[in-house]
């Protein structure tokens, strides 16, 4: 499958798949302790590219992975965010990982929102998930802004199966009717 050229834009940001232009962003994100910590943790720069080109190639293969998220301000690289479904994976996951000058300013929420309206609407996905540390303080915040709520702990595939996750999520139903109050 030809990785496809979709683009979502919000109120600030933009997002569309991996581009090579991304990877000094990635592996800063990837460097840096604590926004590695709850996604996989501190990683080489080889190794953050092993990483880097396995979302490009799940846009190449499955014709959907994490967005790149662009800061419409400045142009620039800001993080990762969206539908991310690896073999083994405890369910459709929209997930987000941001460097840490853009945290505290609302554009994981303001982005999810577009990443998981953009999963109902172009994969059919009957639900969205969260796969998020019991210590992530932070993402746990994000989840509950987006309407979605710890419903189980979980498990994640090797090599992450001995690190402890919950399942936070919600269904399209729930995601639909939320956007439908909030709008009237």
């Amino acid at each position: 499958m030809d990785t496809p050229n979709h683009h979502i834009e919000t109120a600030r940001l933009i997002l569309r798949p991996t581009l090579r232009e991304d990877f000094d962003g990635w592996a800063a994100l990837m460097a840096d302790e604590d926004t590695a910590r709850f996604i996989g943790g501190v990683q080489t720069r080889p190794v953050a590219w092993r990483g880097f080109l396995t979302m490009a190639g799940a846009w190449a293969m499955q014709g959907f992975a994490m967005f790149s998220i662009i800061e419409k301000s400045s142009g620039r690289w800001i993080g990762r965010l969206g539908p991310w479904v690896p073999e083994g994976w405890p369910g459709t996951e929209v997930g987000w990982a941001l460097l840490r000058d853009a945290w505290g300013k609302g554009y994981a929420v303001e982005g999810a929102t577009a990443a998981i309206d953009w999963a109902f609407a172009h994969l059919g996905w009957s639900e969205v998930i969260h796969t998020i540390g019991p210590e992530n303080v932070a993402s746990q915040a994000v989840a509950r802004k987006l309407g979605s709520r710890n419903l189980r702990a979980g498990r994640l595939p090797a090599p992450f199966e001995h690190v402890p996750v919950d399942v936070w999520g919600q269904s399209r139903e729930e995601w639909f009717a939320r956007r439908a109050e909030a709008s009237a």
